[in-house]
């Protein structure tokens, strides 16, 4: 049975898009199906990692959620950007990049309740082993229901005090939710840290298991979004943490 894999983070510019998107081609090139949806409709962007043109976007999430559409008719296959011979598939649900459409989105918001059935639907047409919800920061509406819904949360945070005490509040609300697992991630830790005590600290204060503890990279950084990072640095340390951390999400 698929499962579903909320990635969340209490605050923005955690480094959730680009984990979701690393995770998400790292399962394709492992033979699975993969589906992502961009659920950060006041602030999409996953779909520049994959190169996704929004220009020849016919229908988005938006439209779905405007029941203009099928949840199906909104998947894009961009499998072809991971270069290769990738033996499985990753299907984008992008959100609308339409300036106009998310003004709308903040003026007459959406019917919620649509996502689960959503979810399910987008699993059963495309025949999808893992659904990935890339979520809007901080804790609203859709990002409850996208949490409560899961199989696994994967919280993004960075080794900051902000951070820690959002995370708090993140993982005390999952667990009212009753989500089944609870993974976290540290991400852009400097390398000054001892990374095996931030790990140790983290799963101490959250009780909760720490799929990575991922480094600042100037690699990642200066490659400013052009692309998914594990598939233009295969063998870059950061992208062993990305497989580490999909090896979690599949467990």
């Amino acid at each position: 049975m698929a499962k579903i894999v909320s990635v969340h983070s209490f605050r923005g510019g955690t480094g959730k898009s680009n984990t979701t998107a690393n995770v998400s081609a790292i399962l394709a090139g492992r033979g699975l199906r993969v589906g992502v949806v961009d659920t950060d409709i006041q602030s999409p962007g996953i779909h520049v990692l994959f190169g996704l043109d929004e220009g020849t976007v016919k229908n988005s999430l938006n439209d779905y959620l405007w029941e203009k559409c099928g949840i199906a008719d909104t998947a894009h296959d961009v499998t072809a950007q991971l270069g290769g011979d990738v033996p499985g598939a990753v299907y984008l649900i992008p959100s609308s990049i339409k300036a106009g459409e998310i003004a709308r989105v903040l003026r007459e918001g959406y019917n919620v309740g649509i996502l689960n059935d959503g979810f399910q639907d987008l699993i059963r047409q495309l025949n999808l082993d893992i659904l990935l919800v890339d979520t809007h920061p901080g804790l609203n509406q859709e990002t409850l229901l996208s949490i409560a819904i899961s199989d696994s949360l994967l919280i993004l945070m960075r080794p900051d005090q902000q951070d820690y005490q959002g995370t708090s509040v993140t993982v005390e609300v999952a667990r009212k939710l009753n989500v089944p697992r609870l993974m976290i991630v540290v991400n852009k830790t400097p390398r000054v840290y001892d990374f095996e005590q931030v790990r140790a600290q983290v799963a101490k204060l959250y009780h909760a298991d720490v799929a990575a503890v991922l480094p600042h990279s100037d690699e990642l950084m200066a490659l400013a979004s052009a692309g998914v990072f594990a598939v233009k640095h295969p063998d870059h340390p950061v992208t062993a943490l990305y497989a580490q951390i999909a090896n979690q999400v599949i467990a």
